[in-house]
């Protein structure tokens, strides 16, 4: 009996390994695949939101000096073109549906002679396995029956499970609400091909034979199936009589069990229902939007592009830089407002005339690395001399108070010396 399951397993595998589906059927009836499941166009819709706003960041490798962020030069040509069969973005996107269809993620490393990484490749999860023995991982490719090592792919996984190796899936997890969406979809699509007329039993006031109740079938279907022909008059002869038993859709439930389909999915790629052009009554404000994009940044791509960053970190040729996706292209506020956040940050002194130039995409000024502090928006380095301003306001009015001169210099903390002469502001006692 074992044997038997063992044989039944290999053939599971070797079945994804030809390329065939293999169908993995749901209560709700249909079975669901990776590819059948992109048959739904909720589904369809999350995976193209996240991957491509994941695969159009930029992306850039930094090195962290004195803990200081700054760009590394020259960095690894591979950054800027991981494939030679794809640009850029169609890799970053092929990661990303790799893991959330498939819940892995494998990407086979090429080297030159010299060890170098020259070309990274997506490779078909359904093609790859992973096996892990006496601690070390190796890849067989089903199709092939190449063995690949450790340091020939690199493997991100969606989600993984204490103790295990592979990465699990969220389609195969949620094949059942998935099954349901598309058992869903092709009963409405059934009901308008097939049921566009009204559905029901013809009463024949005869007995008749089977081949003249085909006919009497044939001729109606042939007059009244079909979106094209429907609701048009019948004409019955010789005493027929039709009866009608159609279901109403809004009865069966049917358009508020769809629309919960469409909220399962989101929730299974944790996508807010606006992005995906589903309208919720009382949660379609401005500021409900805004809160709700921010949760979509902080805890779907967010997560995402820290994984993607530390996997792909460890194929850097030096251990001391990092590859960064910059999220804050993702917020890019309308004009006026980056207007208003420029002027905060110029007066704020935490950025330079020049650094606002640099994210608005023009061309640097001279003299203009120069930060400012909101005191009186001059340069950095001229802020002492406004410091010495105040601190000589202080001392005249001290002095014109009564007050010495070498009192108020070291009350003050000057660092000019006092002459020692009383100001001619300050009158001597006169003896009466």
């Amino acid at each position: 009996m074992l044997g038997a399951l063992f044989e039944r397993r290999g053939a599971y595998q070797q079945l994804f390994g030809s390329g065939q589906t293999f169908e993995r059927a749901t209560m709700a009836g249909p079975s669901v695949t990776e590819t059948t499941a992109l048959r739904l166009t909720t589904l369809y819709a999350c995976i193209r939101l996240i991957s491509d706003t994941v695969s159009t960041l930029p992306v850039d490798q930094f090195i962290r000096d004195d803990g200081q962020r700054r760009p590394f030069r020259p960095r690894d040509e591979w950054v800027t073109r991981p494939s030679m069969l794809v640009d850029r973005v169609t890799f970053w996107s092929q990661v990303v549906i790799s893991l959330l269809l498939a819940g892995n993620c494998y990407v086979h490393i090429g080297r030159d002679g010299s060890g170098t990484i020259v070309e990274l490749s997506v490779l078909n999860p359904m093609d790859v396995e992973p096996h892990l023995t006496a601690g070390r991982k190796t890849y067989r490719m089903l199709s092939s029956g190449r063995i690949l090592q450790a340091d020939e792919v690199l493997h991100l996984t969606d989600l993984l499970l204490p103790g295990a190796v592979k990465g699990v899936s969220r389609v195969e997890r949620a094949k059942d609400a998935l099954g349901l969406s598309l058992a869903l979809e092709e009963y409405a699509s059934r009901f308008f091909s097939n049921g566009a007329f009204a559905g029901g039993v013809i009463e024949w006031p005869t007995e008749l034979t089977l081949e003249q109740q085909r006919q009497l079938q044939a001729s109606w279907e042939a007059g009244h199936r079909g979106l094209g022909r429907s609701h048009r008059p019948a004409v019955l002869p010789m005493g027929a009589k039709f009866s009608a038993i159609t279901a109403d859709p809004a009865e069966s439930q049917l358009i508020d069990q769809r629309r919960f389909a469409v909220e399962e999915t989101a929730r299974l790629f944790r996508v807010p229902l606006f992005a995906l052009g589903v309208a919720v009554p009382g949660a379609v404000s401005y500021a409900s939007v805004e809160q709700q994009q921010l949760h979509f940044m902080q805890h779907t791509i967010q997560p995402l592009v820290v994984k993607l960053e530390d996997a792909f970190s460890s194929l850097l040729s030096n251990p001391r830089t990092f590859l960064k996706f910059n999220l804050s292209a993702m917020v890019r506020a309308d004009l006026a407002t980056r207007t208003e956040a420029y002027s905060k940050a110029l007066l704020a002194g935490y950025l330079s005339v020049n650094d606002v130039r640099a994210l608005e995409d023009l061309r640097a000024v001279e003299d203009g690395d120069q930060h400012r502090v909101p005191l009186a928006n001059i340069p950095l380095t001229d802020a002492s001399v406004v410091a010495l301003q105040q601190q000589a306001r202080a001392a005249q009015a001290l002095t014109a108070a009564g007050f010495t001169g070498d009192s108020v210099a070291r009350l003050l903390g000057l660092p000019l010396a006092h002459t020692g002469l009383a100001s001619v502001q300050v009158q001597p006692e006169v003896d009466g």
